[in-house]
């Protein structure tokens, strides 16, 4: 049976994920989250984490660790995280599945709860 994930990782996501812990003293992996904001309503947050939280969501991928925010994983169940780096921008990109609209400078999105069942269904049978 495998470990269930609210979200998923690619190899490059992971890849700064860690490079971002090295560089730090006493951390652990980063927190994602969302806070209401910007112009389409939400935005996503990455803040470090020195203290994991047993109430966060913890991934794992080749030795990079994120936690999801408890209040956050009905709004990010499925999204893939990748880290992306272009000559206009540089940072985590999300493939959400639950985003329904973003604004014109991508730093904001609209984001509709998942379905609560298909939530507790994943869970119970990871």
């Amino acid at each position: 049976m495998g470990r269930f994930a609210v979200i998923t990782m690619t190899e490059k996501a992971a890849d700064r994920v860690r490079e971002i812990v090295a560089t730090r003293e006493n951390a652990h992996g980063i927190r994602l989250g969302i806070k209401k904001g910007g112009c389409a309503g939400m935005e996503y947050t990455v803040d470090l984490v020195t203290e994991p939280s047993t109430k966060d969501d913890h991934i794992e991928r080749d030795g990079a660790h994120v936690y999801v925010a408890p209040e956050a994983a009905l709004f990010l169940f499925g999204t893939e995280m990748d880290f992306e780096q272009t000559t206009l921008r540089t940072g985590f990109t999300f493939r959400n599945p639950n985003q329904s609209s973003a604004c014109g400078c991508g730093e904001s999105v609209e984001l509709k709860p998942a379905d609560l069942k298909a939530l507790a269904e994943a869970r119970a049978s990871a």
